[in-house]
Order: structure tokens, then sequence, then C-alpha cells
């Protein structure tokens, strides 16, 4: 059985994701993390999801069977939970979270010592584990040897201290109008505080969980409410973040949409302006647009390329020495304040470019045109291994002999294909999208 996804273990809370799982999945994380335990403490947090509260239990009960002390945070952004993890020098952080999916599903994902994601050799280690019975049973302990668990409430202090630090000194949000859509997430009161402590007027939205709402036509995957309010509000700039906050969608004062791939290019050259920029370049995945790597290279700078996952963005990034990276989807990563990808973070260092520069979010971040790109998630029945589907390589010779530059993939957490083209020429871009969809719909929905 495979645990682990893109970014944890994730599915349908009380299906796949049941107490049981998680009951085993801590178990067999704990284990491994007490081979090397310094402080026998592990921390969870988790987002405003209903079943948060079965799955944190059952995690709590796993840990606990085995001898691990148990601190909970309640609900906290996933990057809050790498801080704090190292912060309050704990054995491993666990966060609670399907990240930006629908209230129904739920996720697991964990954190080493230092605050960073695990690699997929330890997640293969946890797995074994997991799949060993007699370890899970001969690891439990009894009478004084058993875990105990307590809650702490005033964690949030910690971690709004560490994003205000992220900001620059010599800046304040006074003057600035932001609206803030919280998804009904885990940063619905973390985000407000830090802008409003920091001089911002802020309107807030979908800041009300009510643990079914997370997400719901909101947060950095629906932006139509928040791109209405910054016209209705006549805001500075829109920002959006998804349920576990380690996602960032901006808007502009005119109520459009910024490209997570401008925004990259905006605050890369920013950084390097600034002199902040380390490594000579910034990290960014397959997906994103060659517009992008086209506009650093004009700027004396480099794109490095990963592959999908915030977590395989940061390995290109330790690898190279380089400070800044991200994905178009809006984790953006700014290793100088944060081990993962942390939307209010990332929103901070947004605001100080505006207030740097002096400038509209609509001109300076937009710094460069993008390619004509397409990406479309079709559903699918089977992942079938795409090596193996007859026809496949001749239909990318034939994009290739286009010049479209292609990413095909299966989502790791859903039965969905990715397919992601782009092309200098639009209207051929999308007859060759509509070929590949049909084509992979008859090929994997048989």
């Amino acid at each position: 059985m495979k645990l682990f996804g893109t970014d944890g273990v994730r599915g349908e809370a009380g299906s796949f994701l049941s107490a049981e799982l998680a009951m085993k999945v801590a178990m067999a994380a704990g284990i491994y993390f007490k081979q090397h335990s310094l402080t026998n403490k592990i921390l969870i947090g988790k987002d405003t999801r209903r079943s948060g509260y079965m799955i944190e239990n059952a995690i709590v009960s796993g840990l606990t069977a085995i001898g691990y002390d148990v601190v909970e945070i309640g609900p906290m952004p996933t990057p809050a939970i790498a801080f704090i993890t190292e912060n309050m020098r704990c054995d491993a952080g666990i966060m609670i979270s399907a990240s930006h999916n629908s209230f129904e599903d739920n996720g697991i994902k964990f954190f080493d010592r230092n605050g960073d994601k695990l690699s997929s050799d330890v997640e293969k280690k946890i797995e074994d584990i997991y799949e060993d019975a007699q370890a899970l049973h001969d690891a439990q302990v009894t009478a004084k040897n058993i875990g105990k668990a307590k809650r702490i409430d005033d964690v949030i202090g910690r971690y709004i201290v560490q994003l205000k630090n992220s900001f620059p000194t010599e800046l304040s949000l006074k003057g600035i109008r932001i609206v803030l859509d919280t998804a009904n997430g885990a940063a619905y009161k973390v985000g407000p505080t830090v802008l409003e402590e920091l001089g911002a007027d802020v309107i807030v939205l979908h800041n009300k969980p009510d643990g079914f709402n997370i997400n719901e036509a909101c947060g950095a995957l629906h932006t139509k409410d928040l791109c209405e309010s910054v016209l209705k509000f006549r805001a500075d700039v829109g920002i959006a973040l998804d349920g576990d906050a380690d996602r960032l969608v901006v808007v502009d004062e005119n109520g459009e949409m910024i490209d997570g791939d401008q925004l990259l290019g905006a605050l890369g050259v920013y950084m390097h302006s600034r002199g902040s920029l380390k490594g000579g370049g910034i990290v960014s995945t397959v997906m994103s647009n060659q517009g992008l790597e086209d506009f650093l290279n004009k700027k004396g700078l480099k794109l490095f390329r990963s592959d999908v996952g915030d977590k395989n963005v940061l390995e290109v990034m330790k690898k190279e020495k380089i400070n800044f990276g991200g994905e178009q989807s809006g984790h953006v990563i700014i290793s100088d304040y944060a081990k993962t990808g942390d939307g209010l973070v990332s929103a901070l260092q947004t605001l100080a470019l505006l207030i740097h520069t002096k400038e509209k979010a609509s001109k300076i971040l937009r710094p460069f045109k993008l390619y004509p790109q397409k990406l479309i998630n079709i559903n699918i029945r089977i992942k079938k291994p795409l090596d193996t589907i007859e026809g496949l390589n001749n239909k990318l010779q034939e994009l290739d002999k286009n010049n479209i530059r292609h990413l095909i993939r299966y989502s790791g957490t859903e039965n969905k294909l990715r397919i992601l083209l782009e092309c200098k020429d639009a209207k051929i871009m999308n007859s060759s999208m509509t070929e590949m969809v049909d084509f992979f719909q008859k090929a994997l929905n048989v």
C-alpha cells in the first residue's frame, strides 16, 4: 500500500484516511523519529476541517501509545508548523490538512526537527514500518512509559513575530488598503492580525470557518469574491490564501489576478536589486512559463527547474544554494524566512516591493508577457503508466514538431491527469490541446 503522495498522506476523510490509518501512520512515523529523538516531543497542528478532530485524536493516540509526548496547537498554517517545530525543539511536526482540497478530504504532512519536509527515502521507511504489524505491536509501551498530550493556545504569537521579522523594519503598511481572503482556513486569525499590526487597512473575506466551508468558493483557487471586493473597496491589492496558507494568489488594484510566474519574476528581480537574492537565479518547476525563463535571462539571472511540488523546489534550492523559488500555482519559498511555501511571508515581500517601488500592482507585478499556455485536468478511471499508452509517443512527437512545450503527468492526490501545453501560437496550442484531451479520455477511461 502506497501511503505518501506528492505532499504527505491525503485522501477522503473517513474512508481512505480513516482514524485507524491515521493512528497507524502516526505510530510508524513515531517509531522512525524515535531513532533520532532529542526531546521526545512531537508538534501537531491542523486546518479548520471538521475531520481534523478525528484525525488529530487518532494521531495523538498513536504517538502516545509508543511513548511520545504530544503538543497540540490547533488551527495554524502549514508553514507555522514547520517554524514552530524547530522553534520549540520538537523531534517532528505534523500538519493535518488537505491544503486547497474541499472539506471532504484531509491529509497528514510531516516535518523533521529542522522544519523540513521529509525526503522520499524517509517516507518509504515510514511506509515500511506501517506495513510491519509486529513492529507496530512491539513499539507500544505501558504504565509510566505511555506519552502525554497537552494543548497550547498561545504559540500563534511566535509565528506572528517571525512573520513581522520578515518584513523590512524601515517600512510600514500604513496607508495600504488590502483585501485578504483567508479561505475559511488555517490563517483566519493570524493573517488579519499580522497585516493589521504592520499598519494596513485590512478588509477580511471568508474568515468564519465552520468545519465545512474551507476553500468553498473562496481562497487561492476561487478568487471571484476577492477580485470584486478589491474594486468595491478601492483596495491597493488583494491577497488570497488557500486552506493551509502555504499558497498565495495576488490580485491587482483593477481586480485582476497576477499570474504566479509573473509574481515569481517580479519578486526574484526585486530581491536581486536589493542584494538579497542568493545563487544567481531562482527555482521554479517544469510547469513554469518559458516567458519567465527568458525574462530572468535578460536580467542576468538563471531559472533552475525542478519537478512539480514545493518539496522538489526546495531540494533544488538547497542544491544550488538559492534562497528563492516557487511554483506557478502560488507556492513561494523564501528560505531566509520559511522552510516551505508560506503565503503570508510571500505576501509581505510582495507588499514591500510595492512600497519600495511606489508602483501600482498592475504594473510592477507583471514585468514580462507570458507565452500562451494552457493547463487542463481531466478525470480518469485508471492511472495507466504513460509509457505504456499506445500511440502516445506519436502524439508527443507531433507536439515537438510544432514547437509546443508539453508536460503530462498524473495528480499525486486525485484521479486526474494534468496536461500542460505552451506555444507562441495560441491557435496551434488550443487545437493540439483538444486532440490530447480526446486522446487521453479514450485511453484512460476505458
